[in-house]
């Protein structure tokens, strides 16, 4: 008995998937719970098992495929089994019922009664015609045969009017894309996978968001001289000790005094929905886009626990082995550009979430201090919020409360402590 496998539906809104490798071939036997394919759904690459044993009688896409949920992916039968083929369809206002006379006709061809409502008249066809009558759109019955007796032949199809060709579901013809423009050579890459994914979001989000960008900056030369100091622990622990986990504990602290930067706004009911919880969305940086896992309560977390799940995050989202769970339940998200470079920018915000923080270049800068000019380490912050949810005094005052923090970084260890 064939099944039909289809697409299912793994959750969170996932709607689609590209086929990035099929892991089976028609033909080949497989067990219950095999994986099937690697399917790349919203970000992440999940592995999608079957359902049932048995044996693979037809994959109906290939590699880089779209293929939606509910979409039959494979055809599973069992040993010995094959797909049954299927009937030519007729073409559109054919006769009801198609009977085929049992005298030869001259020249072998066999004469094919054709049988409606209305009348009864003999149509001499053959197969070939009649399926190249099919393909062309072109409805047999009008069509007045040249041949012997009547019969109808391939010159008579093809004689019928382009204009009086029917429409039918045959594929356009694919078609060669230029391998250049007016001023030269030029290269097409599809919109696939990550890439493809970043653009729909970010097209939601400038579309549904009102963004504003607020922009300051921080003195973290204390926060760097702690940083060395605590680089040696965290090497013996194996953790690699980045600004990050530091700045994510000054944004959660942050995020409690102002908590309407930690919320989503549903349009539908009319209601800020504030969390209140902090998962902290960290975007990482892969050749073909941005993805975004999540650190999950990170109040709950001691600087090193946040340090080691960072790296963790980061290096499954490098190997793509990313679970879709570790995408999703973000409320605030922080994007770092600082390793890359760069002193201002406008980040878009991860929607359906209020606000993202951008880091930028931390950088040795003369500034002011008691009236006396010092090389300070400065490092640029850009608050891109929602502005249909929150004011850009509010948005202010958490930026202020963001540097203190950071330029106070002996708050941070103190909390940091009380949870280790």
């Amino acid at each position: 008995m064939t099944e039909e496998f289809r697409f299912p539906d793994v959750g969170e809104g996932i709607t689609e998937g590209e086929i990035v490798k099929w892991r089976v071939k028609e033909g080949d036997t497989i067990e219950e719970d095999q994986t099937l394919a690697d399917i790349e759904t919203d970000k992440a690459i999940v592995e999608v098992p079957s359902p049932y044993a048995g044996i693979i009688l037809k994959r109906n896409f290939k590699e880089k495929d779209i293929v939606k949920v509910g979409e039959v992916l494979v055809i599973i039968g069992e040993k010995g089994e094959s797909l049954a083929e299927k009937p030519e369809p007729e073409a559109e206002h054919e006769p009801a019922k198609l009977v085929k006379a049992e005298t030869p006709v001259p020249g072998g061809i066999v004469g094919e009664i054709a049988e409606s409502r209305e009348d009864i008249q003999e149509i001499l066809v053959t197969p070939k015609v009649r399926k190249l009558a099919l393909a062309l759109g072109v409805n047999i019955k009008t069509v007045r045969g040249t041949g012997p007796q009547g019969r109808i032949t391939e010159d008579d199809v093809k004689k019928i009017p382009e204009k009086e060709h029917e429409k039918t579901a045959k594929p356009p013809a694919l078609k060669m894309k230029a391998k250049y423009d007016f001023y030269g050579f030029i290269d097409r890459i599809r919109l696939r996978g990550v890439r493809r994914a970043t653009a729909k979001r970010m097209s939601e989000s400038v579309t549904k968001a009102a963004h504003v960008t607020h922009f300051d900056e921080a003195d973290v030369s204390e926060l760097a001289k702690m940083r060395e100091e605590l680089k040696v622990r965290a090497d013996e622990k194996n953790i690699k000790l980045t600004f990050l986990p530091f700045i994510v504990k000054a944004v959660v602290s942050a995020l409690k005094l102002h908590p309407i930067l930690n919320a989503t706004l549903n349009e539908d009911e009319e209601e800020i929905i504030v969390k209140k919880y902090y998962n902290i969305g960290i975007a990482v940086d892969v050749p073909d886009g941005l993805i975004v896992p999540v650190v999950k309560l990170a109040e709950h977390k001691s600087l090193f626990e946040l340090a080691q799940e960072i790296q963790q995050l980061a290096e499954k989202t490098k190997s793509r082995t990313l679970d879709l769970a570790d995408l999703k339940g973000g409320t605030f998200s922080i994007t770092n550009v600082g390793m890359i470079g760069g002193e201002y920018a406008t980040p878009i915000i991860n929607y359906p979430e209020i606000a993202i923080l951008a880091t930028l270049r931390i950088a040795d800068r003369v500034r002011a201090e008691r009236g006396e000019m010092k090389i300070k380490k400065i490092l640029p912050l850009c608050l891109s919020f929602d502005h249909r949810v929150v004011d850009g005094a509010e948005a202010a005052r958490f930026m202020n409360d963001l540097i203190n923090l950071l330029e106070n970084p002996s708050l941070l260890l103190i909390e940091s402590s009380a949870q280790e």
